[in-house]
């Protein structure tokens, strides 16, 4: 963004909220604690849903069930997407259109062509789209960020990640073909992505349905990606693994030329860091390190709309950016095409 639109007026924020369902409580009330913000219109399929939303939160707003009418009815420049995938392109498409930001739940669009369509509807407008990736706003994987580019363990090269975890929804998820890679495992790949800081180049991905499962699409994967720097990053997970789950943070290994980084993706992160060689020994001595300084950032939902709203204030680009957002779709979705083919995929072919 080139030019500070909202650095005057008493309530700067004139939100529409598409999307009234459970998850969207969440949105409007971060929309409520900040004073630079109003909501101006629920918008939901259900009628009664936006009606509902507006009555619980006290909203003095209009509701409908499309996000057009919405936006030609009020003076709004933000959308809040707290839709389904499904949906996403179209909210989006909607409020670039009509001249307004967009801040929306991930992914970007349910196949990679849309995203492709989304990110270039964006990028040649005047106006930006954020993507919710909260899972970057964790105090402990800022932490471990930290400690890799302090260079506590040396060059990182090789990275894994493993996910084990069998939630219940019901509802959607349990009815897409790719369940487990287009909508839980960005979050996984775009924080890989963020600790690295590195661009994917490359990927190979076997997903399959375990046995046991309640989804109807595969909802396990193992991936092989080829990183810009040389790291290889595999990631491990199921959405259907009864038992000893982990954390939904995942449970993370960073190896560098001098050690080895840990996170369980609940506690702290650390490094065990190897000792001088010593002639004749088998194996080093090595040193756990604990991360020297503590993110003073909000988690979670709450940090990444702190983010995107700081952005348009200060009339940046977010840093979950759908121009960045993009290339964790293209691993997602470079994934799940290597599958299908049985093949390595080049992760700019779907650039």
């Amino acid at each position: 963004m080139e030019n500070n639109t909202y650095a005057s007026g008493h309530k700067p924020f004139r939100i529409v909220q598409v999307g009234c369902g459970k998850m969207a409580e969440r949105w409007v009330k971060y929309a409520l604690s900040r004073e630079d913000a109003e909501i101006v219109a629920c918008v939901d399929i259900r009628l009664e849903a936006a009606e509902a939303m507006a009555a619980k939160y006290e909203l003095s707003c209009r509701s409908f069930t499309s996000v057009e009418d919405a936006l030609k009815a009020t003076n709004a420049n933000l959308v809040f997407d707290a839709t389904i995938p499904e949906v996403h392109k179209q909210v989006v498409t909607a409020a670039i259109g009509h001249g307004c930001n967009v801040i929306g739940e991930k992914p970007m669009a349910v196949t990679m062509e849309d995203a492709v369509q989304v990110e270039k509807l964006v990028r040649e407008s005047a106006n930006s789209y954020s993507v919710m990736q909260n899972r970057r706003f964790d105090k402990h994987i800022r932490a471990l960020r930290g400690m890799l580019e302090a260079g506590a363990i040396g060059d990182p090269g090789q990275v894994t990640a493993n996910f084990f975890i069998g939630p219940h929804f019901g509802g959607f998820r349990e009815a897409m073909d790719s369940p487990l890679l287009v909508d839980m495992a960005i979050h996984t790949f775009d924080q890989a992505r963020f600790l690295l800081q590195a661009d994917p180049v490359s990927v190979y991905c076997h997903e399959f349905n375990p046995k046991g499962s309640w989804y109807r699409g595969n909802a396990a994967a193992v991936c092989i990606f080829e990183f810009s720097d040389g790291t290889v990053f595999t990631y491990n997970g199921s959405w259907c693994a009864e038992g000893e789950p982990t954390s939904w943070q995942a449970d993370w290994r960073v190896v560098g030329s001098k050690g080895t980084a840990f996170w369980d993706g609940n506690n702290a992160p650390y490094c065990s860091v190897a000792s001088e060689a010593e002639d004749g020994k088998l194996l080093r001595e090595y040193e756990r390190i604990a991360p020297s300084k503590e993110w003073a950032g909000r988690e979670g939902h709450d940090g990444c709309f702190d983010e995107a709203f700081a952005a348009l204030l200060q009339g940046r680009t977010a840093e979950t950016d759908s121009s960045d957002n993009i290339k964790s779709m293209a691993m997602v979705f470079g994934a799940i095409e290597s599958a299908r083919t049985g093949r390595k995929v080049r992760i700019d072919s779907l650039l």
